[in-house]
């Protein structure tokens, strides 16, 4: 057994299948798919997005400084996907993919309803990379559909709301855990 050498490139995976939301007014909202993000810090709540500049979206995150994360689900692959291939400046991505705009509470852009958890941001910093700009940003809040919030512990349960995963060209349903941060020094 052996490892063979590749060119640089990107292989970090799996990674988010994510949409995320943009624009000041109902009428210029758009929505863009994304894999490439992640957390950055904690404390303070930082994120960032990594977004090709020619995209339509990405002069609606600048202009605003601000956007909306949003997981996706099983149920909502064909409309992420369809996001991620289709131009914002010549579809309706709301109508063609059949989800549903909700405001945003402390930005402009909006939420999408389907997505069990929405990330409202504001832009700190963007950083010119090559084909992406990475947009570091602020957390301001998190909106949890609660049909996923245990009411006794108040825990929010990432697999029962079916979030999926991008691995190098395809989407991926979540597996079984296979244990929990710590479990390896247990007793």
């Amino acid at each position: 057994m052996g490892k063979e050498r590749w060119k640089a490139g990107t292989m970090v995976y799996p990674a988010p299948a994510a949409l995320v939301t943009c624009g000041a007014t109902p009428e210029e909202w758009n929505m863009l798919t994304i894999a490439w993000t992640g957390t950055i810090c904690t404390n303070p709540a930082m994120l960032y997005i990594s977004v090709r500049p020619e995209r339509h979206s990405y002069p609606l995150i600048i202009r605003q400084m601000e956007f909306t994360l949003n997981l996706t689900t099983e149920a909502m692959a064909r409309a992420t996907d369809w996001a991620g291939v289709r131009s914002g400046k010549d579809y309706d991505k709301w109508k063609e993919t059949g989800l549903t705009p909700i405001p945003g509470d402390m930005v402009s852009s909006p939420s999408i309803e389907e997505s069990p958890l929405s990330i409202e941001c504001r832009v700190k910093e963007v950083m010119h990379l090559g084909s992406h700009d990475m947009i570091i940003a602020d957390v301001l809040c998190i909106r949890a559909d609660d049909r996923y919030i245990d009411k006794e512990t108040g825990a929010f349960s990432l697999k029962d709301a079916g979030v999926m995963a991008y691995v190098h060209g395809g989407y991926y349903s979540l597996g079984e855990m296979i244990g929990k941060f710590g479990f390896s020094v247990k007793k």
